[in-house]
């Protein structure tokens, strides 16, 4: 069957080349047509293309906006409407098996078991790299998952105060020990280099922060201990892979005076 394709040469919105090449009586895809005169389609069986109009990206991005806006209105009344907007309420009830409790319930060792950790995948570029333009984001997350970095920032060098100086400084050394010195040049090309999260003993993630230009500092781990502290109260155990070093961190900061 012949099909009749358009091939089109331009640089920006100008077009500095059209063609229409010939298909065989045995193609039966465009995408044979293309690969048989040394093209490649940029879908698998019915390549379409669109010009890039750089106007566009506005209206689609304030489209978007709109529409999470929207998401998160209904989102807000829906959980006022079942009266869970109260504080916290996600966090009592993210695992019925972890923070509910029954009648008669025998009484356990630990209220509540969670497991903290950060990662170095969830990078974010920072904008002020090679001279790009800086783009400052005001925007603050609407979910409770996360804490922010003002609130983060107040555990900042306070195991020093406490008056050892070498507890704040933990976080990066098994960073530097696992990637070398040369990949720790990433915190000064990332705003955000990754997060750390809390999760309960059956996965659920409770809360997260991001880490922003640094490694796993002692501010991260701390701030969230605080907050599940806060929640769930102090009949807990935490598991962590550094562990062992963040006890002592744990035993001279403000969290256990």
């Amino acid at each position: 069957m012949h099909q009749k394709i358009d091939l089109y040469e331009a640089q920006g919105l100008q077009v500095l080349h059209h063609s229409s090449p010939q298909s065989l009586l045995s193609h039966k895809y465009p995408n044979e047509t293309l690969i048989y005169h040394g093209y490649i389609g940029c879908a698998p069986m019915y390549p379409t293309v669109i010009p890039y109009q750089p106007y566009l990206c506005m209206p689609f991005l304030a489209a978007y906006d709109i529409y999470l806006k929207i998401v998160h209105s209904v989102d807000k009344h829906l959980r006022a409407a079942l009266n869970h907007d109260t504080p916290n309420w996600r966090l009592l009830n993210s695992c019925p098996a972890c923070f509910y409790k029954l009648q008669d319930e025998p009484t356990l060792e630990f209220d509540w078991l969670v497991s903290i950790d950060g990662n170095n995948s969830l990078k974010h570029w920072n904008s002020t790299i090679y001279g790009t333009t800086v783009c400052i984001d005001s925007r603050k997350a609407r979910s409770d998952y996360w804490i922010g970095p003002m609130a983060v920032d107040k555990f900042k060098g306070e195991v020093k105060a406490q008056g050892d100086s070498s507890l704040d400084d933990w976080g990066d050394e098994p960073i530097k020990a696992k990637l070398g010195s040369l990949t720790c040049k990433m915190f000064s090309v990332f705003h955000e280099s990754s997060i750390f999260i809390a999760a309960c003993h059956h996965h659920f993630i409770l809360l997260a922060c991001d880490m922003i230009q640094s490694g796993e500092l002692a501010k991260y781990p701390l701030v969230l201990i605080n907050k599940l502290l806060m929640v769930y109260g102090k009949n807990c155990t935490c598991t962590y892979d550094i562990g062992c070093v963040f006890s002592k961190t744990l035993m001279n900061s403000s969290l256990c005076p």
